[in-house]
């Protein structure tokens, strides 16, 4: 199996002119320069990056890549690794929260069964069999992914991707689901950017102090292993998560498709970061939805200089975060596109009614 062609060649970049006419749209409207404060922003952002005049919200989607982690196997999660299928489930029976929120904002939702432990129930509605193993192999003792893994994972990403563009997708959501992935998102983490995971290291699914401590141990052994090899391949098959590799993989098809992407949480972005090291043309097609609430999420964000929209302290994952901010987002376009302007309104501009 090869690479999908946006992991190996770099995206085309958004057209400048796009971002020029929605700001020149903004300084004519009728409001003092800026008073809108980050919803400007991300209204030209939008336009730029669906080439538009008028940027648009109806037809979003969301793709939740599920996958289960041999890494449990060294006591790194404070919930049983039969919880990843059953999340499957809830999430296809309309219980989850990202669940409830794609309902809400009218998008479409799929998950992407890359691997678990526990049986699938079969026929689920919404659900894409993907599976490429029962789960990764135990990092603390030798890679997590083969080549060949991490490459059909990137593959399963892509298609997300092809099938979101097929379906004429404005913005793309990933979310993601696995009993033990913030440990390999950290480890990840670490070894791109070189940094402590005593540093890094947080609860994930509620682990108290002494079993964060725990996770940070099993990490530093293990990049004591791997060497300090930075390359996203050798760190994706070092540490794995099939459902991470599988956001890089998205993350660069939407990309390589000029479909805007709105980051989640700590392991999308851990994901964010793997694709936009291996093409830093990726960084202009993604936005950020907010800050989480896991200690390690505010060195990524530094790390691809990413201001998000919303710090609500959420932790959970699933797309949720990014989906909470959807309504912002259509806000923002809302204004950009529907507010008149001062010629038009006949308000006068500078010296007029808006001074006080």
């Amino acid at each position: 199996m090869s690479f999908p062609s946006g992991w190996i060649n770099p995206p085309r970049q958004p057209e400048a002119r796009f971002f020029e006419q929605a700001a020149q749209r903004q300084s004519v409207l009728t409001k003092p320069a800026g008073s809108l404060g980050r919803l400007e922003d991300v209204a030209i952002r939008l336009a730029g990056l669906q080439g538009t005049d008028k940027p648009a919200l109806d037809h979003i989607q969301i793709s939740v890549f599920v996958g289960d982690h041999g890494i449990c196997e060294e006591g790194i999660s404070a919930y049983p690794q039969a919880v990843t299928a059953q999340m499957i489930a809830n999430f296809a029976n309309g219980g989850a929260a990202i669940s409830v929120l794609a309902k809400s904002l009218g998008a479409g939702l799929e998950v992407v069964n890359l691997g678990t432990i526990s049986d699938v129930e079969p026929g689920l509605p919404g659900v894409v069999d993907a599976r490429i193993a029962p789960c990764t192999r135990n990092f603390a003792a030798t890679n997590a992914m083969t080549t060949e893994q991490v490459c059909t994972a990137l593959n399963h990403g892509d298609a997300a991707a092809q099938r979101a563009a097929d379906k004429g997708c404005q913005l793309f959501i990933g979310g993601e689901m696995g009993i033990g992935n913030t440990t390999s998102a950290t480890a990840i983490a670490c070894a791109l950017m070189s940094k402590n995971p005593m540093k890094l290291a947080g609860p994930g699914t509620g682990l108290n102090m002494a079993g964060v401590r725990r996770k940070a141990e099993v990490i530093i052994s293990a990049l004591q292993r791997h060497d300090d090899d930075q390359d996203p391949m050798a760190v994706l098959e070092a540490f794995g998560g099939f459902e991470i590799a599988a956001l890089a993989g998205a993350v660069a098809g939407c990309a390589a498709r000029s479909i805007p992407v709105l980051i989640d949480g700590y392991i999308v972005s851990v994901a964010a970061l793997i694709a936009v090291s291996q093409q830093p043309g990726i960084r202009p097609w993604l936005m950020f939805a907010h800050r989480s609430a896991e200690p390690g999420h505010q060195a990524i964000l530094t790390a691809m200089n990413a201001e998000p929209l919303l710090d609500l302290e959420m932790r959970l994952g699933e797309g949720s975060g990014a989906a909470a901010a959807v309504p912002l987002l259509r806000v923002a376009c809302e204004l950009h596109n529907n507010m008149a302007s001062f010629a038009d309104s006949g308000v006068s501009n500078k010296e007029g009614s808006h001074d006080g």
